[in-house]
């Protein structure tokens, strides 16, 4: 179930799109920080971590994309070093466009969702990893999952 659109409103480009101001920029003059994600649901809830940097904010695992690889691709590379797992049957289920939680610069994130080949067990730059509902589960979660994923994996009857 493929999204064209971004959830900001803006046209989406293709995966991988180049905005000619550097695909893993910072946001200071070389355009945004651009991450693929992957939405692993099992039971009704939802795999987030944090990071060692910032162990109380929760994402979605993945990451940036190495120079020329696809979205798809990075999140392939992400699972396997974060996680230890890799997708299955990935399927494109929107771009969001937000302020990366720590960096506070622009984020462009293409969300996959995909179901995994195995038990996830945080490794890499990883602290934590947590099964959440996404309702009163009490944790610090990054603007683009908590204003733009939740709802849509609500919306999508993935979560309740």
């Amino acid at each position: 179930m493929a999204d064209e659109s971004t959830a900001s409103g803006a046209p989406a480009g293709a995966p991988g799109e180049e905005t000619g101001r550097g695909r893993r920029g910072t946001g200071k003059g070389k355009g945004p920080l651009v991450v693929a994600a992957g939405v692993i649901v099992q039971g009704r809830r939802l795999l987030v971590v944090s990071k060692r940097a910032a162990p109380d904010v929760f994402y979605l695992p993945g990451g940036k994309p190495d120079p020329g690889e696809t979205p798809e691709a990075a999140l392939t590379r992400e699972l396997g070093e974060e996680l230890g797992v890799r997708p299955v049957a990935p399927r494109l289920l929107m771009r969001v466009e937000a302020r990366a939680a720590l960096e506070g610069v622009p984020l462009r994130l293409t969300v996959f969702t995909t179901d995994i080949d195995g038990v996830p067990r945080p490794a890499a730059e990883l602290a934590h990893l947590r099964w959440i509902t996404g309702t009163g589960d009490g944790l610090r979660l990054s603007p683009a999952l908590g204003e733009h994923i939740l709802p849509r994996l609500r919306a999508d009857g993935l979560l309740d």
